[in-house]
């Protein structure tokens, strides 16, 4: 008899193996834009503690911003219900402060900055260092080139402004489209900077544009043709230089740095910015690099008193991931790097551990669903039945999440593609005829 069931359940496992088979092959891994590239694809059921199907589950894949599920568990894990946004101690006459890498503050969608009011109110002296600091300020692996590009801040110990310069190109209402040519557009940048602006004379464009040098804090502008037009461009932090350059007009009093202090009592005083879901929607929904990065490193500064993701990584591998099928090679924050290398079978383990410990109610509201967020042209046809992580990079395409089928069964899944030389579009788009497939069936 208990071979028999035994014999029945192998049966109804390789029957759904080659029923997911069959649709993988029709709805992926035969398409013209995939059969060149290298596919990873794990189909698990948690209620049931198994996997319904695995291509290249084992096998290691850049997996882009899918790394920002990691950041987000750590985050999750370690950063309690509130970001830490400065901490302190002080005497009768001074305040000694130490950034904790908290993105939120000063940035534009946070309108709330308990930290700003906090050191407005004081009337000591204010003194800060950076002696927590033990990273660099672009990540391993970040390609070079991307410097001016906003989705590639600089990381550092006290954040402000999310380390970017928006800059602004307007002409004034009410001009006409014939006297359009001979307006001058009034370009300014929020925050205003007293660093070097040049502008290219005589020369316009059609788009409105700003270069900054690769190594310091000079801006080209190139004017453009446009009524209105924005752009921002991640500054060069030179680690708390530009930020103590940048405060004094927002706190009312100047920040002097140190290299270290000479005393330090044993507990810290912590002012606390933004709740901590507040930062991991964005932060998920719209694939913010710069927030997962300094995610990562304010779980640093909690678990190990200092920033350092090289460290922080291997003692969450040794520790909350130790059970992960195949250790990765994690680098970074973000997934911008890549060097990142993980397993689609890595984010099935992860995902699995999410659901169990923090709960799908709260990774509901933090993952994007159809229609939302990155996934905002995909899965519209009904609403709430995938909660996933979109990933790109050049021939990288990955997805991995939650997906609740048309009988309420929750499925978690991986799909990590590598190496395409197609229309990334048009992959999302098979993914979503594969995964549709999945719901349907089951």
């Amino acid at each position: 008899m208990w071979l028999a069931a035994c014999s029945l359940q192998l049966l109804a496992s390789c029957s759904t193996q080659r029923q997911i088979s069959k649709v993988a092959n029709k709805d992926l891994l035969l398409d013209s834009s995939i059969q060149q590239a290298h596919v990873g694809i794990s189909l698990f059921d948690p209620s049931a503690n198994k996997y319904l199907y695995n291509h290249n589950g084992k096998k290691y894949f850049v997996p882009a911003s899918n790394t920002k599920l990691f950041s987000c568990y750590a985050a999750l894990k370690y950063l309690g219900d509130s970001l830490p946004g400065i901490r302190y101690w002080e005497n009768d006459t001074a305040m000694y402060l130490y950034g904790t890498g908290d993105p939120s503050f000063l940035h534009s969608d946070f309108r709330k900055q308990p930290v700003i009011e906090f050191l407005q109110k004081t009337k000591k002296h204010l003194y800060i260092t950076d002696v927590n600091w033990k990273e660099e300020a672009l990540g391993a692996g970040w390609s070079w080139n991307d410097y001016n590009d906003s989705y590639m801040a600089e990381r550092s110990v006290l954040p402000v402004y999310g380390n970017m310069i928006h800059w602004v190109q307007e002409i004034a209402e009410g001009v006409s489209n014939e006297n359009q040519e001979d307006q001058t557009p009034s370009i300014y940048s929020i925050p205003e900077i007293n660093w070097k602006v040049r502008f290219n004379a005589g020369i316009t464009r059609k788009a409105f544009f700003v270069q900054r040098n690769q190594a310091d804090n000079v801006f080209m502008i190139s004017e453009g043709k446009e009524k209105k037009k924005e752009q921002d461009v991640p500054f060069v932090t030179h680690g708390l230089q530009s930020a103590i350059e940048l405060l004094p007009d927002t706190i009312g009093k100047q920040i002097e740095y140190r290299e270290v202090f000479r005393k330090q009592p044993a507990q810290l005083n912590t002012v606390y910015s933004q709740p901590l879901d507040s930062l991991l929607q964005p932060m998920m929904y719209r694939s913010d690099n710069f927030f997962a990065e300094q995610s990562l490193l304010m779980v640093s500064q909690v678990k190990l008193g200092e920033m350092n993701d090289g460290k922080i990584i291997d003692t969450l591998l040794k520790t909350d991931l130790r059970q992960l099928p195949q250790k990765p090679r994690w680098v970074d924050g973000s997934g911008l790097s890549r060097y990142n290398l993980f397993t689609p079978n890595d984010f099935v383990v992860l995902l699995q551990k999410m659901q169990q410990e923090i709960g799908m109610k709260r990774l509901q509201g933090i993952l994007p669903t159809g229609g939302k967020g990155t996934l905002s042209n995909l899965y519209k046809q009904d609403s709430n039945y995938i909660f996933a992580k979109t990933g790109t990079l050049s021939g990288v395409v990955a997805l991995s999440g939650y997906l609740y089928t048309k009988k309420n069964k929750l499925l978690i899944f991986s799909v990590l593609i590598n190496n395409h030389t197609g229309s990334a579009s048009t992959i999302r788009k098979r993914i979503e005829s594969f995964l549709n497939g999945i719901r349907d069936r089951y």
